[in-house]
């Protein structure tokens, strides 16, 4: 049986949230996830869902992967079913710790990577796929990285043969538009206990 508190954060029909892909929702069943975290996950997952969408359809020659980012926005926290003190708090114990659950999970690398890399953009061996899922989990309430959004200006511009001040744009744009609703995914997040 499913805890009540999180099959309220999960019920589509309950939220203006885009629902959690199945295999997440299973797993977060699975796991008995604190609804909270099920909220979060969900809000993440929109907006990456709607930047992606948003890149595609206007920046075409923007190469990315947009099934593996949505995988990535909807399971980035996983870890925090281990480390849940830091649902509330700071803290990065869930990065490594939420990887390693997914992989024996069987989940593969190119997936689970998300839960290890979506809060250090700048690590090497990070793709644009990575820096999606980190703007996608800042944008949702409408935090501003001028360092990420940097690189991945950068990553625009070279990919779509625009000069810097128009992928800025461009991008800026995108995210002004997403930032707008985070009012309403903070209240919808809030609404979940921890």
């Amino acid at each position: 049986m499913i805890p009540p508190d999180l099959a309220r954060a999960l019920d589509a029909d309950d939220s203006f949230l885009r629902p959690l892909p199945d295999q997440i929702v299973a797993l977060l069943v699975d796991l008995r996830a604190p609804a909270r975290l099920a909220a979060h996950l969900r809000a993440v997952h929109d907006v990456a869902w709607h930047l992606t969408t948003r890149l595609a359809t206007s920046h075409p020659s923007l190469v990315f992967d947009p099934d593996a980012v949505h995988y990535g926005a909807a399971s980035h926290d996983i870890g925090k079913v281990i480390h849940p003190g830091e649902l509330s708090g700071p803290g990065s114990q869930h990065e490594p710790a939420g990887y390693a659950l997914l992989v024996t999970r069987d989940v593969p690398h190119r997936l689970a990577r998300f839960a290890r890399t979506h809060a250090s953009w700048t690590d090497p061996d990070t793709t644009i796929d990575d820096h999606l899922v980190s703007l996608a989990d800042k944008i949702w309430k409408a935090k501003r990285v001028p360092d990420l959004e940097d690189l991945i200006t950068t990553e625009l511009a070279a990919a779509c043969g625009l000069e810097r001040w128009q992928a800025f744009t461009a991008l800026d744009d995108i995210l002004d538009e997403l930032a707008a609703g985070a009012d309403d995914r903070l209240a919808y997040q809030t609404r979940h206990p921890v």
